[in-house]
């Protein structure tokens, strides 16, 4: 576990090197983490010879990764590329190394070594080394191999900003420098949570707002067009378009507040020295603090299934508003199929993710990879579902008002509007009698002689119907 020793003055360094690499992190986010750099001219055809504990190994010397790293890529065949580590938590890494390094700087480690750490992880962080990360998900349930291979990257790239040989751990070792005072047990949920932070900020909560203030505008659009309602999938009372699409603004108004209120946990940071307790606030708003209680940080992860429970009911609200559109729409219901989709797979992922929370063993939780993927997955497939889903759906909704008035005028329930005048009774044997003879209500009512053509006309306003007298 990353240590901090001298107290106020390590602290304070550590939150200020914390927001500026968030600051970077952030930039590289924005920018797409489409960039690349590329470092060597070798060929990736050739190789140098790396040692781990088990022996020698190739390593392909345009790779930055060593021995370790490729050992596990050796281990864990399993998925392909599609399986790889999810590229956030790479580059929630880098943040983290970056802070680790400025603090062991501080407290005696070598300034040109740690200077030139810091330089290599602002480059994970930003994206510029994503190429180098090969590994699955599918590896040690605590993340040690991908630390590894974060440290490794980390090393290597900082020793060739060092002018020293790649693989050759000089002057930069991977374990006594770039992983100085850490353990991948407190590192790896650390990314975790600013990964999924980070995530849920600059694309779930983005995208649900997107989506919420189309459909508030859809909701006033549709204000004073009255239709017929639909319960158990049959005509009810009338009711508003407006008044409709106001309950799927609020059921996204609910998904964000349901995310954000999970939000606290995941601030809580496993590594003591990637935030100190008096809160990080940066340009993007991550309030990040050390864990109250590292024991806990460690040994499960109820933040991370809280969030995915969160993400789990903003899956099924999509499900509905979607299913909603779908039904009511008379036109190839793409957009709503693959919102629909995404809730499924989410709700999957939330399954994947229960398993993998109730399963932290004594001291350590290791289905830490397999959680941070789904909960990753989750929230960028719900957030970039909700932009699509705007921009090729809700905004283009237009209202049919000559088949709204037609289905509303033809509906027999509107006869609810008939019982405070004439009876339940009544009321329902005018329904009865024009459903067997195909007439209207008002046909009906006139035939049975309940009441004149002026009272039908004046007690039976949909317009009168939207609430309560």
């Amino acid at each position: 576990m990353l240590e901090l020793h001298g107290g106020r003055r390590g602290a304070g360094r550590a939150l200020a090197v914390f927001d500026a690499a968030l600051k970077l992190a952030a930039e590289g986010i924005k920018e797409g983490g489409e960039i690349r750099f590329d470092f060597l001219q070798a060929s990736s055809e050739s190789f140098r010879i790396e040692r781990d504990t088990f022996g020698e190994l190739k390593v392909p010397s345009d790779k930055y990764y060593g021995a370790q790293t490729v050992r596990s890529t050796m281990n864990f065949k399993i998925g392909g590329v599609t399986e790889r580590m999810p590229i956030q938590v790479i580059r929630a890494f880098g943040i983290l190394k970056k802070a680790a390094a400025e603090v062991n700087k501080d407290y005696g480690l070598d300034p040109k070594i740690a200077d030139a750490i810091v330089k290599a992880a602002d480059e994970v962080a930003l994206g510029k080394l994503d190429d180098h990360f090969p590994l699955v998900v599918w590896q040690t349930g605590s993340g040690t191999q991908t630390n590894m291979n974060v440290n490794e990257v980390i090393s290597n790239r900082a020793i060739e900003m060092l002018g020293g040989i790649l693989g050759s751990k000089d002057p930069v070792h991977p374990n006594d420098h770039v992983n100085k005072s850490q353990s991948s047990n407190d590192t790896f949920p650390t990314a975790m949570h600013i990964a999924a932070a980070t995530e849920v900020h600059t694309v779930l909560l983005p995208g649900l707002q997107t989506l919420h203030d189309a459909l508030a505008k859809k909701a006033e659009e549709f204000k004073d067009i009255i239709k017929i309602g639909r319960t158990h999938t049959q005509d009810a009372v009338p009711l508003s378009l407006g008044q409709e699409f106001s309950g799927y603004v609020q059921q996204v108004k609910y998904s964000m507040e349901r995310v954000k209120a999970a939000m606290p946990r995941v601030y809580e940071l496993a590594a003591g020295g990637t935030a100190v307790g008096t809160g990080l606030n940066t340009r993007i708003g991550l309030p990040f603090v050390t864990a109250v209680n590292k024991f806990e940080a460690l040994a499960a992860h109820d933040a991370l299934v809280e969030l995915s429970g969160a993400l789990n009911t903003v899956a099924v609200s999509m499900m509905k508003i979607a299913n909603d559109i779908r039904f009511l729409g008379k036109v190839n219901p793409t957009q709503c199929e693959a919102m629909t989709m995404v809730a499924a797979q989410v709700m999957g992922n939330h399954v994947a993710v229960t398993v993998g929370g109730s399963n932290g063993h004594f001291e350590l939780n290791v289905f830490k990879p397999m959680i941070i993927k789904n909960v990753l997955n989750s929230a960028r497939l719900l957030g970039d579902a909700s932009v699509s889903f705007t921009n090729n759906c809700v905004v283009g909704i237009e209202a049919n008002i000559e088949r709204i008035n037609k289905l509303m005028s033809e509906s027999l329930m509107l006869v609810t509007a008939l019982n405070p005048h004439i009876g339940y009774d009544k009321a329902a044997a005018i329904a009865k009698t024009a459903h067997k003879d195909g007439s209207t209500l008002k046909q009906a009512a006139l035939k049975l002689g309940f009441l004149n053509e002026e009272q039908f006309d004046s007690w039976v306003r949909p317009q009168e119907m939207l609430g309560p007298k």
